[in-house]
Order: structure tokens, then C-alpha cells, then sequence
């Protein structure tokens, strides 16, 4: 047994958006690894197989659907988790969503749909977690942030503002919790594989952003992240991860 395998073995992590992407490779590697792992999703449909392909190479695997958007529905999550094992290790606040567009289309309902699913979504998942961890006198938040958390670029302004506020919110959370075993972990992956194009309804972004994805890391590169900064031992805070292709120029 790897020493970080020994350390993820039986811990229990909640994932939202697991039912692609990030989130099920982190799930599969997670569970690959002895953890045992809670999807949420609002796919239920992909949750089950996800959750039986895991049991049927001996993982531990439990699913609810949940939409991020909805404070009682996260809560609902964690509250699952907590009845199933007895207690949460880890929340991974992988939900997002990336409608891309210049701003001058005035696409006001994805605007709203970022901030709901990338940064409510965020501060649901803390709400949902943070009391639960202060009785247990431990915990892990893991926040997917983006590069496009660190620099703005045309077509993303509000995707960025709402990648930002999630690296605003996790220092902030980080810095309050200095008295305590609760750590908070920022990862912040460069192109990567995933759906998240699909949600972009401007053509020109849509051509844009498949043009740059022919350089996109898998969606494994970001689970190994995750999986690193899950098993350092309790004193050590990985605070944020920026994960690139190596030919990316951002």
C-alpha cells in the first residue's frame, strides 16, 4: 500500500458535480484508493452507474442527486454522508458551469447560472459542511477554483469574476479556521477535458474554446491533485494548486 493510499483509505469525501469530468475521475481515484466516496450530481442516472462501476471494483460508493443551486439540497448531501458513515473528511466543491460570452450579448440568465452554481454553490457546500466539522474537530474543503481564477480573458468575465470569488472565499474560510484541524485546499486546473464547453451557447466562444482544448490535460491530472493534497498529514495545509498543460500559455 502506497503512504497515500494509507492515508485516503476510509476517509469519506463529498463530491458535487461528480457525474463527469473532474468529478468522477476524482471519484474513481478516491475510491480506488480506499476512500469512500459520496456523489452528488443533478444526473442521478450517471450517479448509479458511476456509484455501481466503483462498488464493482471493491470501492465504497453512495450517490444523491443534488442541484448545487439549492442550499437544502447540499445540505441534504452531507447530511447523507454523515448518516451513512458517521462522519464527512473531505467536501470537493467541484460543481461549475462556463456559458462563456462577450459581455455585450447581455446574456444575464448564464451570468446568473454562474454565480448560482460557482460561487452559491461554493458557499452552500461550506454552510452545508463547516458546523459539521467543527464538532468533529476536523475537515477538508476543497474548492475547484480555474486559471481563469487568476487572470480575466475576453468572452469570460463573469466565468473569471466567479473563479476569483472562489479563491476569495476559500482564503477567507482558511485564514478563520487557524484555530482548529480544518484545512482548505484552492485547486485551480488550466484546460482540462470536460463538459463544461458544452454549456456555451455563443458560437464564437464555442469555436474558441475547442480550438484551445486541443492542448486539455485529462480529467485525471486534477483527481491526482486532489488525492495529494487529501493525504498530507493533518499539519499540513495545501493551500492551492494551479494544474497546466505544459504547452499552455496560460
Amino acid at each position: 500500500m502506497s503512504a497515500i493510499q494509507s492515508i485516503l483509505e476510509q476517509k469519506v469525501v463529498v463530491i458535487t458535480g461528480a457525474s463527469s469530468g473532474i468529478g468522477e475521475a476524482t471519484a474513481r481515484s478516491l475510491a480506488q484508493q480506499g476512500a469512500k466516496v459520496v456523489l452528488g450530481a443533478r444526473r442521478a442516472e450517471r450517479l448509479e452507474i458511476l456509484a455501481a462501476d466503483i462498488r464493482a471494483q471493491g470501492g465504497v460508493a453512495e450517490y444523491q442527486a443534488v442541484d448545487v443551486r439549492q442550499q437544502a439540497q447540499v445540505q441534504a448531501l452531507v447530511n447523507f454522508a454523515r448518516e451513512k458513515f458517521g462522519r464527512v473528511d473531505v467536501i470537493i466543491n467541484n460543481a461549475g458551469v462556463m456559458p462563456l460570452s462577450v459581455m455585450e450579448e447581455l446574456k444575464v440568465d448564464e451570468w446568473e447560472r454562474m454565480i448560482d452554481v460557482n460561487i452559491k454553490g461554493v458557499l452552500y457546500g461550506i454552510a452545508a459542511g463547516l458546523p459539521l466539522m467543527k464538532r468533529q474537530g476536523f475537515g477538508h474543503f476543497i474548492n475547484i477554483s480555474s486559471i481563469g481564477g487568476h487572470a480575466v480573458y475576453p468572452t469570460a468575465a463573469v466565468y473569471c469574476a466567479t473563479k476569483y470569488a472562489v479563491r476569495a472565499i476559500s482564503e477567507g474560510l482558511r485564514q478563520e479556521q487557524l484555530d482548529g484541524d480544518i484545512r482548505v485546499t484552492i485547486i485551480s486546473p488550466g484546460v482540462v477535458e470536460s463538459e463544461l464547453a458544452d454549456s456555451i451557447s455563443d458560437p464564437a466562444a464555442r469555436d474558441a474554446m475547442r480550438a484551445f482544448r486541443q492542448i486539455a490535460l485529462t480529467p485525471d491530472a486534477i483527481a491526482r491533485a486532489v488525492c495529494y493534497a487529501i493525504s498530507q498529514p493533518a499539519d499540513v495545509d495545501v493551500s492551492e494548486i494551479i494544474i497546466r498543460p505544459t504547452k499552455s500559455p496560460y
